[in-house]
């Protein structure tokens, strides 16, 4: 019923438990990664069941899996110890889904047959993408909320998965996907986060600088989760006394992450990701170098994707179009940074199309 699955492991004994709490029988093989042998390939399913995920067994399990994982096998990551840390971990594995070791048989056991019964289903073309860009809404929605800071997995959680598919997928594909949900504001956020991975991937950040640039495009706004809903859904327009509390929401936003044990330049993109380099953004009216450079790259961002994005009040912009006005807004932006954005804007050229 499973099909054949697949364990990878670092304790054999404990592995063959959990092969039989699976009642797999015949249909579960297990790996040893530290042994000699090299692992099996065919398998349907793939579970990691490691103890530590520790820098050598991250190579290791990066190893086999590059050997038996095929591009629509899912791949269940079992986590011993702190969560979060590992979700990240297993996120930059590739893992289609993350649980912890110690969940009840039967819990694991749904667990897997949800995804075996996932792979058949999957449809061909665009599957993992949508399943990567759903999965990044899920954690979005995590992130978006108006109790206060969420919590830095998280953030962490969502940063790896829009980086793992935008390097896998294109821009356009993903802001296509994107464009489907049904949440202004998180459609928003989770583009200028796809957005801003493939800018760094145009400007050749390494993995960890382009997590880091996405954590902050994922964020940038989330002080518009106290901002009330009849002005983030207005279907028109704002009026000047709505347009001045929505200008709050960089100010609410930095006060909501302060002591959520974020860093400086991440609060500093939350608070001045509208701030422009001659002195006439918002909220503090910044110049020049009082502006880092992670909080430019982010506002291009941000403005590219509010112009080719469908709103109830105004039609998509071409991506050229939207690219020719980040060109003309000259000294407020940083001239260097928009002209290697132009790579990122040709990739978001048709065949996007943005949601009504």
């Amino acid at each position: 019923m499973l099909g054949r699955t697949l364990i990878l492991t670092d304790d054999v004994s404990r592995a063959g438990r959990l092969a039989r709490n699976l009642g797999g029988d015949g249909d579960v093989s297990l790996h040893d990664l530290y042994g000699d042998a090299a692992p099996p390939s065919g398998a349907a399913l793939i579970i990691s069941d490691v103890s530590a995920l520790t820098s050598e067994s991250l190579r290791r399990l990066r190893q086999a899996l590059a050997v038996v994982r095929g591009p629509e096998t899912p791949f269940l990551a079992l986590i011993h110890g702190n969560l979060g840390r590992g979700e990240i971990q297993a996120s930059a594995l590739g893992a289609t889904k993350v649980l912890q070791a110690s969940a009840a048989s039967a819990l694991l056991l749904n667990t897997v047959t949800a995804l075996a019964a996932g792979a058949t289903a999957r449809p061909p073309g665009g599957g993992d993408l949508r399943h990567q860009a759903t999965a990044s809404r899920d954690a979005f929605v995590a992130i978006f909320r108006a109790d206060g800071a969420p919590a830095l997995a998280t953030v962490e959680s969502g940063a790896v998965l829009v980086n793992r598919a935008i390097r896998d997928a294109k821009v356009r594909d993903w802001l296509d996907v994107v464009a489907s949900f049904d949440d202004a504001t998180h459609r928003h956020c989770l583009s200028v986060a796809g957005l801003a991975a493939d800018f760094a991937r145009t400007l050749g950040l390494n993995d960890v600088d382009s997590r880091y640039l996405i954590k902050g495009a994922l964020l940038h706004d989330i002080g518009k989760a106290k901002i009330p809903r009849a002005i983030l859904n207005k279907p028109g327009p704002l009026t000047p006394e709505e347009r001045c509390e929505m200008d709050r929401h960089p100010a609410i936003g930095h006060a909501m992450l302060l002591n959520g044990h974020y860093d400086a330049l991440t609060l500093s993109v939350v608070r001045s990701h509208h701030e422009y380099l001659d002195g006439s953004g918002y909220p503090d009216g910044l110049r020049g170098q009082e502006i880092p450079d992670l909080v430019r790259l982010i506002t291009i961002s941000d403005i590219f994707a509010a112009l080719i994005e469908a709103r109830p009040y105004k039609a998509p912009k071409p991506a050229h179009e939207a690219y020719a006005i980040l060109k003309a807004m000259g000294a407020k932006l940083d001239t260097d940074l928009v002209r290697a954005f132009g790579a990122v804007a040709t990739a978001c050229e048709m065949p996007y199309r943005a949601s009504a």
